[in-house]
């Protein structure tokens, strides 16, 4: 049997960032808790609205919350009305799962918007989970999906993985389609992962994305840090 590693944890802390950026050695496993539920709670929110991933900032008695997403309009609503009642509603969350509730911590938000969210595996992703719940070919969407994602230049290669009763079969199955490298052993070598699960009348269908954008070298991370 093989052994699988995320190529996101295989590579974090060499060319990959912590998606939460604090520390304290005396809270720590509260401010974990902390950022699980809050985390959890906007990915179940906008799991739909095109959201890529969310990262926690901590600093004192402040948290900022980074919510990557391909649709910001729908998040921010009309004249930020959007933002304000999440703020709120995370605020509340906060209240009731923190360990210090007399300590009053100031929430904020950060909506950015995602360019190009055929070329971010978790966004891919989601979009085949959703088209596989309507019932679409899994060998088109796997053809067309790859299409799309070759077809950002930054793309070196893609890899795509479906899991379950695929078209209501009996047996479960895997099947997968790649194209181009994919250099997973590579340190350097970036690769986008991303995963979702279609929940069909007939089962759960799994879904997996690799997508390489290229290798990235030291002068390269250090010119995009100072972006």
């Amino acid at each position: 049997m093989g052994r699988k590693v995320n190529p996101f944890g295989f590579r974090l802390g060499v060319i990959e960032g912590w998606k939460s950026r604090w520390f304290q050695k005396k809270k720590y496993s509260s401010f974990l808790k902390e950022d699980y539920a809050l985390r959890e709670f906007v990915t179940e929110k906008f799991r739909k609205l095109g959201l890529e991933k969310v990262e926690i900032e901590r600093a004192a008695n402040q948290i900022t919350v980074f919510i990557f997403t391909s649709r910001p309009g729908l998040i921010i609503g009309k004249g930020g009305g959007g933002i304000e009642a999440l703020k709120k509603e995370l605020e509340k969350k906060h209240r009731t799962i923190s360990a210090d509730g007399k300590v009053k911590t100031e929430i904020r938000l950060q909506v950015e918007e995602v360019s190009k969210p055929e070329s971010h595996a978790h966004l891919v992703a989601e979009q085949i989970a959703e088209q596989l719940e309507k019932r679409i070919l899994f060998r088109r969407l796997l053809k067309q999906s790859m299409e799309k994602i070759l077809q950002n230049k930054e793309v070196k290669g893609g890899k795509i993985r479906v899991s379950g009763r695929l078209d209501g079969g009996e047996i479960a199955r895997t099947e997968w389609l790649g194209k181009g490298r994919m250099p997973l052993a590579t340190l350097r070598a970036h690769i986008d992962y991303g995963t979702a699960n279609a929940y069909c009348t007939y089962g759960v269908v799994g879904v997996k994305v690799w997508i390489y954008k290229g290798e990235i070298f030291e002068k390269d991370k250090k010119t995009e840090d100072k972006k």
